[in-house]
């Protein structure tokens, strides 16, 4: 098999304030270390820029004008006291979501088998007319109505295992039936939503909270009670994931005692279903992980994991 693995330079070129979790380290060790795996295995390629008529698909024009506005020629302006916006941020956002979008394109197209996109700044936080929680842009969700837009898909799955509720991209998918949303999650935890009553208009979005203090065996649980045979029964056309690596037992963001092997075991089981209905379609993106080892471990792993 072969897989697209898609970053560009803009990414680094988002900065953040001094002690900032999201910080440009983070993309550096996820690149090096994927730049170990077996060549024979993976293809590099730089993402594009996202145009506006793609942020559209998602997002307001109310909210893309007001980080333009927002955005500083110089040093920080903050969004909410957690997200920074510094001169490249926009750029590296854009070509975050372009990132998705070329990896769906390269799949859709045959060109690659699956695809994964090393980029920054995350975006599963992202609400429709909000930028919150480390994120601008929702790059997974603007790429699930994408597929649709652009490749006439009926049925697109998202899969999201970052330790953080993906908020964003369930308010984006919540009245659209054909739009799937699954979710592993600290719960209580930040930004407060992932309870398992959030299902979503046509009951197409499905949460399973993890205590905190919770591991491998609860994990691998949720996703074999619960998200699996959820997203079985939605039979998707396509399946992205949020790859956030946030979870790992020595994260400091999070309290959910995951190793490199649970991700492993995860990709694996997505790539299964995808094999059994979507012609093992995968386009996945990083989100979170904030311990440096283990971010650019994990995210290793994963990609060896759809590259088997």
């Amino acid at each position: 098999m072969t897989t697209k693995i898609l970053t560009h330079a803009a990414c680094a070129q988002h900065l953040t304030p001094p002690g900032h979790p999201e910080n440009v380290s983070r993309i550096g060790a996820v690149v090096e270390a994927l730049k170990t795996i077996d060549p024979a295995i993976v293809d590099w390629a730089d993402a594009p820029p996202a145009q506006a008529d793609s942020l559209a698909l998602v997002h307001t024009g109310a909210h893309v004008a007001h980080l333009e506005q927002l955005a500083p020629q110089n040093g920080f302006a903050r969004v909410d006291p957690d997200t920074a916006l510094s001169p490249g941020s926009l750029e590296a956002a854009s070509r975050a979501v372009g990132a998705v979008i070329e990896g769906i394109d390269q799949v859709m197209s045959g060109r690659a088998d699956n695809a994964f996109c090393a980029t920054r700044p995350p975006g599963h936080h992202a609400e429709p007319d909000k930028a919150m929680g480390f994120c601008l842009f929702n790059s997974i969700a603007i790429g699930a109505r994408h597929a649709q837009k652009v490749h006439a898909l009926d049925r697109v799955a998202v899969v999201d295992f970052d330790v953080h509720h993906g908020n964003g991209t369930q308010a984006a998918f919540w009245n659209h039936a054909n739009l799937f949303y699954a979710s592993t999650h600290q719960f209580p935890h930040y930004p407060g939503t992932g309870h398992p009553d959030e299902t979503g208009s046509a009951h197409n979005i499905v949460n399973v909270p993890l205590r905190p203090g919770s591991g491998s065996e609860e994990f691998r649980r949720a996703m074999e009670d619960n998200v699996l045979p959820a997203l079985d029964a939605f039979a998707p056309e396509l399946v992205l994931i949020s790859a956030g690596f946030d979870a790992y037992h020595a994260d400091p963001l999070s309290d959910i005692n995951l190793v490199e092997e649970d991700y492993v075991w995860a990709t694996r089981q997505l790539s299964d279903l995808a094999q059994r209905h979507a012609a093992g379609r995968i386009v996945s993106t990083l989100e979170g992980g904030y311990h440096i080892d283990g971010l650019a471990s994990c995210a290793k792993a994963h990609v060896e994991a759809l590259a088997q």
